[in-house]
């Protein structure tokens, strides 16, 4: 993978880039859409190319592990192949899931026990097995084995955890050193930093994590309650020690303007869930701040979902219309919200990359933040 960086901004830590990887181009700042299991909820491949158009998306390990299972992505050639996907792909290595069942895992200096969320039964997962698997998927960017800490986490856990993720982190690259590439096109192995909310080891890994000298970077253990402020504060200490010439991602964040603040403090990459998820449950993210469209001030709304949006669906269906999806539990409301949510999060991501490039970003990203912040 080659990163080349396009342009910053004056006033802010801000910059735009080109990543260019065997599956192609992808231009930062850049949200990608979460494909957990080899879909994008409710959004066909198809829409999703033509319509949101994002220049890669995101799978995960621990989901593909357990279905399909490897076996059949080895079969078909990849997940590339699996999903008909013929853009990049990054796999996020399991490691928030494995936090997210607290109840159903053991976690260990070997890895992670953990019971399936699907059928009861026990796996294991350590730095050098979640390593093959993500080989196997045969994603374009593949992610460090670590432990994500809850929030709020003491302090010696924290330490213990981030000392352990270190630990991993050499046991992953020892084994993608000494182990062939399933397919014939190259992967790229991001590293994760840890640390929960203490500055000092948020330092502390974030040095460790430069000197190992990877492609990109990642920003892990964010986004799992912490105050936002604590969060771009972490966020920062960490932009400012991962060096320059290497992406940098910010796992599972966020909020419309969390991503700005963070593309502001020099983060490069993100993925979340929430477009699609806030979608299913009526949310709509607009440019002028968030709609419920199942209140009934929309009843009679025939005007455009939004006329700004850059989807099809964003002018084809009136509000009034999606609310009547809405109210009458049809699955097709979900999915025109979910295709809406997802091009106004790829929009956002490419008007700040213009900004940025036009030296205006801070000015825009203000403007933007203001507006975002209404219920309307």
């Amino acid at each position: 993978m080659k990163f080349e960086l396009k342009g910053k901004d004056l006033n802010s830590k801000a910059r735009a880039g080109v990543m260019t990887t065997d599956h192609g181009k992808i231009e930062t700042p850049i949200f990608m859409p979460v494909g957990t299991v080899g879909t994008v909820k409710g959004v066909h491949q198809k829409e999703l190319k033509e319509e949101v158009n994002p220049d890669i998306i995101l799978g995960n390990t621990y989901h593909l592990y357990l279905r399909p299972k490897t076996d059949i992505l080895k079969q078909v050639g990849g997940l590339h192949k699996f999903i008909n996907w013929d853009r990049p792909i990054l796999t996020d290595s399991g490691g928030y899931q494995v936090y997210s069942l607290s109840a159903r895992r053991k976690i260990n200096e070997e890895g992670v026990k953990f019971k399936s969320h699907i059928d009861g039964s026990y796996h294991f997962f350590t730095p050098e097995n979640v390593m093959e698997i993500q080989r196997t998927i045969g994603a374009d960017i593949i992610m460090a084995f670590d432990e994500c800490t809850p929030y709020p986490c003491d302090y010696k856990y924290a330490k213990r955890s981030m000392h352990m993720t270190h630990r991993w982190l050499k046991r992953c690259i020892n084994h993608l050193d000494k182990t062939p590439m399933s397919y014939d096109y190259n992967q790229t192995f991001f590293p994760i930093v840890q640390g929960s909310t203490y500055k000092d080891l948020r330092k502390e890994s974030a040095e460790f994590i430069a000197s190992v000298e990877a492609e990109g970077n990642a920003i892990g253990g964010l986004s799992v309650g912490e105050p936002a402020e604590e969060m771009y504060e972490m966020t920062d200490i960490v932009c400012s020690i991962l060096p320059e010439d290497k992406p940098r991602y910010l796992m599972g964040v966020g909020t419309p303007i969390n991503i700005l603040e963070n593309i502001a403090l020099g983060v490069d990459m993100f993925d979340c869930v929430m477009p699609t998820r806030n979608a299913r449950n009526g949310m709509l993210f607009t440019a002028y701040g968030s709609i419920n469209i199942k209140n009934k001030k929309w009843e009679n709304d025939f005007s455009p979902i939004d006329e700004m949006g850059i989807t099809y669906v964003d002018t084809y269906y009136s509000k009034a219309y999606l609310r009547h999806l809405f109210v009458s539990k049809e699955l097709l409301g979900k999915q025109i919200a979910s295709i809406h949510n997802l091009g106004f999060y790829l929009w956002l991501v490419r008007e700040a990359r213009k900004h940025i490039l036009a030296g205006d970003f801070t000015e825009w990203k203000n403007k933007m933040v203001k507006q975002m912040n209404n219920r309307l």
